[in-house]
């Protein structure tokens, strides 16, 4: 995962991998981060309860910039 400005109000992220064989907490975090369709991207809020699903989804999705 790159570092996340913490100054920053939000962060950019964008669905990259498919859950298809993944553990179903993995698909419940997708789904609860809002995504709906693979390769889509969401401008989320900066707060440490998003940065955590981040990171236990960070093979699955990229920060961007």
């Amino acid at each position: 995962m790159k570092s996340v400005d913490p100054t920053s109000p939000v962060i950019t992220v964008k669905w990259v991998r498919s859950t298809i064989g993944r553990p179903e907490i993995q698909k419940k975090i997708i789904k609860a981060m809002g995504f709906r369709r693979l390769h889509q991207t969401l401008v989320l809020p900066n707060r440490p309860e998003i940065r955590g699903m981040i990171n236990q989804v960070r093979h699955l999705v990229e920060v961007l910039e």
